[in-house]
């Protein structure tokens, strides 16, 4: 629930593919290889294809993957430099309670398919066994809260994060959650496609039921029980273009209302069971969806509940066990749900789960192996030559008042900007890994030190130093209420960032990922926030006015792309991530005409560097999905799919006309009184 605006589709880690063999191509000049495009396809036509064809028909889509592209392809090549650090500890003694303790048993144990499967359901027992010995509805509220600590959220979540209107303080947040699915509309919708999606996981509850144990009558009576209660929830739950708008998801309340403006329910004994006692006041993301969930849990039989509850820990633990519940959870969740034809072999498996549970400590050992200090000094310059660009950027805005612009600058100016990695590491001394114990007891003792973590937050100062994203993680984001860009040493490679190539190929990657992070603080959500990352209107009536006509022609215009069949984009809810690649577009070009290369203008392979500018843009989302993947990332991502980052995001770039002698005779030509002008 964190509103943090990430660059991808999704949160991937990747490392160079320009030095991996496939079919042939390989580059030519420093970075940009030719052999990715498919110059048969004129630019105006598809500049998708164009720019991209190539690697596309040299990298069909592996049968672990949904969608396959230049993000997966150099996470596989991180996943590989990543295993090799684990697996050396994994393969020595360590001194007890160490790191390298803690990373290597658990890497072991992930490993260990026999045990696993031995096992089979015996790492849950006990928990299945509390949550059976329930009697009461304050039990099921006592349960409801502890079971967060390790598992889903069931019924509605809580997080611990900066006050909107205080940013300097944490506090509670509890919002709507509780959804297997996670999308109010597979639940709610009547096309063929959602059927089908509900019969299936009605289908994984009754197999993971009959896994854990229980018989084949009460397995399917669960899966009813299950998908009734998870409907009743998903009735309530704000539509996802709703819970872009900040000011509707902002409800600051004292715990002693709570009764009276939410629902009423036992806020004491759930807030003294997760960890926040004596807490006096939280927001309330999001009321209405809230007081079902509260009112739910009042209204429902307790064995109702408990059957709920146990699927929110099976389904949680499920990919942590034997064989038998991996399998069952990717029928469903990777081959119906995302199209993927295998799963992924153990150790990606395992290398992914330590990412997540000691990510931080994997990213010291990374950075000090694979991250060049001189990468940062690079990367600070070229922020710094954005900051720039942008700042003369809103100096020219012709529709933006003085008043307004004042205070644009000033939020500018006080970015807060992170670069490879953290300056202090966090200390997880508490945390304990045993190799004698099940790998779910572990995993279950990590996410306990992580939301422990959380919850020691509440009531105190945000730390503005700490980072949300691992080293490793080939990602960058923008957080508005510290009103930081942060950059971690994942991206810090190509295709993004190169430190020998040409600047066309780093403005056109990085630079642009730069621009894209910053112009989230000033896109339809993060302008809500001032410079010190507070939720304040800094707007003129006017100034916002003018604002929301002008991202109205973004959201027309991707509402008008269609991505299969007859579904449809959704401009709305993408509407923040094609500002921030308009913005970053702009902002980055704008800096690179400053550039030796762009005055000289010298060809190279018989591109000039404003062409290279824009393909080396385009080869950042070069890829193939699969049309299962395709539906799925256009209902739940607020991100545009890779092929509409370009095809959609360039036709509203004047310099790309330019650039390639774009007229109206092409199929992208958009008018000029017809594209988008923000940032």
């Amino acid at each position: 629930m964190k509103k943090i605006y990430f660059l991808p589709i999704a949160m991937l880690m990747f490392t160079s593919a320009c030095n991996e063999k496939s079919g042939g191509n390989q580059p030519t000049d420093k970075g940009l290889n030719i052999a990715n495009m498919d110059t048969t396809m004129a630019p105006g036509t598809d500049f998708y294809r164009y720019a991209t064809g190539g690697w596309s028909d040299a990298n069909p889509i592996p049968d672990e993957y949904g969608r396959y592209g230049a993000f997966e392809k150099l996470y596989e090549n991180n996943q590989d430099q990543i295993r090799e650090l684990i697996e050396t500890l994994s393969s020595q003694e360590n001194e007890a309670g160490s790191v390298a303790q803690k990373i290597g048993d658990l890497y072991k144990q992930g490993m260990d398919s026999v045990k696993l499967n031995t096992d089979k359901a015996e790492p849950i027992a006990k928990q299945l066994a509390e949550i059976d010995s329930a009697s009461s509805v304050s039990d099921i509220v006592k349960l409801a809260a502890r079971l967060r600590y390790y598992a889903s959220a069931p019924f509605f979540g809580l997080y611990i994060g900066a006050d909107d209107t205080n940013s300097s303080m944490n506090i509670a947040h509890i919002y709507q959650a509780g959804l297997g699915l996670g999308e109010k509309d597979y639940y709610l919708a009547n096309d063929e496609k959602s059927k089908d999606l509900r019969d299936g996981y009605a289908r994984l509850i009754v197999t993971q039921f009959l896994n854990a144990g229980y018989n084949q009558e009460k397995a399917e009576k669960a899966a009813k029980i299950v998908l009734r209660m998870e409907t009743e929830l998903a009735k309530s739950h704000f539509e996802k273009e709703k819970t872009r708008i900040p000011e509707l998801n902002y409800h600051k309340l004292p715990v002693s209302q709570l009764n009276d403006s939410v629902a009423r329910f036992d806020w004491p004994l759930f807030f003294n069971t997760v960890g926040a006692k004596g807490i006096k006041e939280l927001n309330v993301a999001q009321v209405e969806p809230v007081a079902a969930a509260a009112k739910l849990i009042m209204s429902t039989p307790v064995e109702d509940s408990k059957v709920y509850l146990s699927w929110c820990l099976i389904n949680s633990a499920a990919n942590y066990l034997s064989d038998d519940f991996v399998n069952a959870n990717f029928d469903f969740y990777g081959k119906q749900l995302s199209g993927r034809k295998v799963l992924q072999p153990r150790w990606k498996r395992t290398v992914s789960t330590i990412n997540g549970s000691l990510g931080e400590e994997v990213g010291q050992m990374y950075v000090q192996k694979y991250f060049p200090p001189q990468a940062k000094q690079r990367m600070l310059d070229l922020v710094k030559n954005l900051e720039v660009s942008l700042g003369e950027r809103i100096n020219k805005l012709g529709w933006m008042s003085k008043e307004t612009k004042g205070k644009a600058h000033e939020k500018l100016s006080s970015f807060i900007v992170k670069i490879g990695y953290p300056d202090k590491w966090r200390d997880c001394s508490e945390l304990k890994i045993k190799p004698e114990d099940h790998y779910w007891a572990n995993i279950v003792r990590s996410m306990e030190f992580e939301f422990n973590d959380m919850m020691n937050k509440l009531g105190k100062t945000v730390d503005k130093s700490e980072w949300l994203m691992s080293p490793q993680t080939v990602n960058a984001y923008y957080n508005p209420t510290t009103n930081e860009i942060c950059f971690p040493a994942g991206i810090l490679q190509p295709p993004f960032f190169y430190m020998d190539a040409d600047d066309a190929l780093n403005y056109g990657a990085i630079g642009v990922v730069i621009g894209h992070e910053m112009t989230h603080g000033f896109d339809d959500q993060g302008r809500k926030y001032d410079k010190n990352g507070n939720m304040t209107d800094w707007w003129t009536e006017d100034d916002a006015k003018r604002f929301e006509e002008r991202a109205q022609v973004l959201i027309d215009f991707f509402d008008n792309i269609v991505v299969i069949d007859t579904i449809h984009a959704n401009g709305t809810f993408t509407l923040g991530e094609n500002i921030a690649d308009h913005g970053g577009l702009q902002v980055s070009y704008n800096a690179f005409l400053k550039t030796a290369q762009a005055k000289d203008n010298e060809a190279i392979d018989g591109l000039t560097p404003q062409q290279r500018f824009f393909l080396s843009y385009a080869n950042l989302w070069a890829g193939n999905i699969r049309d299962e993947e395709i539906l799925r990332l256009t209902k739940l991502d607020p991100h545009s799919l890779g092929r509409w980052r370009v095809n959609g995001a360039l036709p509203h770039i004047n310099a790309w006309y330019e650039a390639f002698g774009i007229t109206e005779n092409d199929s992208l030509y958009v008018p000029v009184d017809k594209r988008a002008s923000i940032w």
